[in-house]
């Protein structure tokens, strides 16, 4: 049989012989000027049989084509020996002999040795890909059968559906293809309600709202705002209304949509760099009594923008008795790890912690701390605060403390197999137990992810005496079984914590000091009651924002229909720091740390959006003060991974 790659072709001088193509079993006639097939690989030309070995004038012209590779200038000479019916044709790259004897018709094979420059045939089952067409090699340089493929072709596996880990569009929807090519499957929807749609260039959900193009940090467009237990008198309208504000962080209106469940609650805009305020019906199940604990379901609302926006809940957003307000975090930070900060039931008012989850079939395990084992039962949770709670979208687990003993949830770990909000506080109680007046305490908790292991913890200032600092308690959170800490200036408390979720607390206390610990930690911070000597606002809680964590610029909103509005900063010594286009002034050094703090009474005036400029970051507080009234939060923080 006469075969030849279709890598490369040889010219001779004498009669032509055309060679079979690739994986052709054809032969032809050995004589002279008999033309054999060979397809589009090129011609071989050999002289005819001769009764005594004839050497032909050499020619000094040889070219060899096929797979994009030419060599040119080679020698070649054709000998025919009558003894034995073969041409022996001899060129300087190669020795090819053509040789009928071996099965009966002309043949050519290629002389490895030679230094040929045709590539080797691949192996035989191996599958190569020409555009999307998959062709199997029969190990001679030749193939055995091909496929057209309806999907893609992989070299060495042959045709499939797509390449695996690849991202296609359907509709709304970004499709993964699985690991084996064979299937694709919805991986995200891209949410038309935030302005995002699916591009199928990329294979992504593209927008301003999309999650790769959103940081981690408290700037956001998809959030859940969580009614909690309040006191029975003040959550109930109209006089006392659960209220969201929305403080637009971009340079064009923004549309706001909020649902809870099916139902559509409401729909509103926001001009640029403004705050739209948004009353909301307050949820019963989570906010009324005293317990027992509950599962909500679609207790939360859904709060959605098509632009990054701020967003806080106020619980309640007018009351002049018992106040305290969250900054909420957007569902693109949320993790399934979290310390909960609480506090002990008080005169047989509870504290409480609530879950609320984003995707359907989320798995919640709760695992109590030392003084959180003493929780009234329900909802899936059972007396000693242990539980696995399926939630779905918008559903709220609140878990309540018992109302009597020392029932504190502060401590609990809460774990989740998809992302979670959790936010912890007490539905009314006094700072310390023996101080008047009580009042509602929530934030919304970071993800342990995020924590630290240094906070610069400072107290707010008093009311109406804002030269002063107003007194406050301070718990320090273990993470991490044999957690160690450093304080500077040093305070008066117990340095090593045993196990996770344990803690250390600082009772009244104006001081301001740096805490660093060898693991990860979450400082609490609790204002004391107006009857402690320490101004007119009564209990309200905030958690500490690591240095990792301050950025250098922001967005924040205090309510002006509040008597008086405040920010605390704090910053590395010599900071540069605007509020509102201004300096920011009255710098004091905490100790010998590095950093400073300072205190700055915000205007009235304006639509309570506030923006702080700063050359390094800066950690910010924003509190207020109504009547008796308080509220304390985070003015917003980024949320980036911290490792252990």
């Amino acid at each position: 049989m006469l075969t030849a790659s279709p890598r490369w072709t040889l010219l001779f001088p004498l009669a032509a012989l055309v060679l079979p193509a690739c994986g052709d079993d054809s032969t032809g006639e050995t004589s002279a000027g008999t033309a054999l097939t060979t397809g589009e690989t090129g011609t071989a030309t050999t002289a005819p049989t001769t009764d005594t070995p004839t050497t032909d004038t050499p020619t000094t012209d040889v070219s060899t084509t096929g797979g994009g590779q030419t060599s040119s200038g080679a020698t070649t000479s054709t000998i025919s020996d009558s003894s034995t019916g073969a041409v022996t044709i001899t060129t300087t790259d190669a020795t090819t002999t053509v040789d009928p004897s071996t099965t009966g018709s002309t043949g050519v094979s290629s002389d490895s040795t030679s230094g040929s420059t045709g590539d080797p045939p691949c192996p035989d089952g191996t599958i190569v890909c020409e555009g999307d067409t998959a062709k199997t090699c029969d190990g001679m340089g030749g193939f055995k059968n091909e496929e057209a493929c309806a999907g893609v072709c992989i070299a060495d596996v042959g045709c499939k559906l797509c390449d695996p880990g690849s991202t296609a569009c359907e509709g709304d929807k970004v499709l993964l293809c699985d690991d084996q090519g064979d299937s694709l499957n919805p991986v995200e929807t891209c949410d038309g309600v935030q302005g995002v749609t699916c591009d199928p260039d990329a294979g992504a959900c593209v927008g301003a709202c999309a999650p790769a193009a959103l940081a981690l940090s408290y700037i956001g467009c998809d959030y859940y705002p969580t009614v909690t237990l309040q006191y029975d008198l003040y959550n109930t309208s109209p006089k006392d209304n659960f209220a969201v504000a929305v403080a637009n962080t971009s340079n064009k209106a923004v549309k706001i949509t909020i649902t809870r469940g099916v139902n559509n609650v409401a729909m509103d805009n926001v001009g640029p760099n403004t705050v739209k305020i948004i009353n909301l019906p307050w949820v019963n199940e989570l906010t009324k009594n005293n317990g027992p604990s509950v599962l909500a379901k679609t207790g939360a609302y859904r709060l959605r923008t098509d632009g990054p926006v701020t967003v806080y809940q106020y619980n309640p957003i007018a009351s002049t008795t018992t106040n305290d307000a969250s900054l909420l975090l957007p569902v693109n930070t949320w993790t399934g790890n979290y310390l909960v900060a609480s506090w002990p039931q008080w005169s047989g008012i509870p504290g409480f912690y609530a879950v609320t989850a984003s995707q359907d079939n989320t798995k919640v395990t709760l695992s109590p701390s030392a003084t959180g084992k003493a929780v009234q039962a329900g909802g899936g949770v059972a007396a000693d605060g242990t539980g696995v709670v399926m939630l779905n979208t918008g559903d709220v687990i609140e878990v309540i403390t018992q109302t009597n003993g020392n029932a504190d949830l502060t401590g609990t770990v809460v774990t989740a197999d998809k992302p979670v909000q959790v936010i912890g506080g007490h539905k009314c109680t006094n700072v310390p137990a023996n101080v008047s007046a009580c009042d509602h305490l929530e934030e919304s908790m970071f993800p342990i992810e995020t924590l630290a292991k240094e906070y610069v913890v400072v107290p707010p200032v008093q009311v109406p005496n804002d030269k002063l600092d107003k007194a406050q308690f301070v718990r320090i959170i273990a993470s991490e079984a044999n957690t160690t800490l450093v304080f500077n200036p040093d305070q008066p408390v117990a340095k090593n914590i045993a196990n996770v979720g344990d803690f250390v607390q600082i009772p009244t206390s104006t001081a301001k000091f740096v805490v660093t610990a060898d693991k990860k930690i979450l400082v609490s911070q609790y204002m004391i009651g107006q009857s402690g000597g320490f101004g007119t606002s009564d209990p309200a809680m905030i958690q500490a924002v690591n240095p990792q964590q301050w950025r250098k610029s922001y967005l924040v909103h205090a309510p002006t229909s509040w008597t008086a509005n405040y920010i605390d900063f704090i910053a590395k010594d010599g900071a540069a720091v605007t509020l509102d286009g201004n300096p920011v002034a009255g710098w004091l050094p905490i100790g010998a740390t590095g950093y400073s703090v300072t205190h700055a009474k915000l205007n009235n005036g304006g639509d309570g959006n506030h923006t702080i400029a700063a050359d390094v970051g800066v950690g910010i507080a924003v509190s207020g003060v109504q009547n008796a009234g308080s509220y304390w939060y985070p003015g917003g923080l980024d949320l980036d991974v911290i490792p252990q």
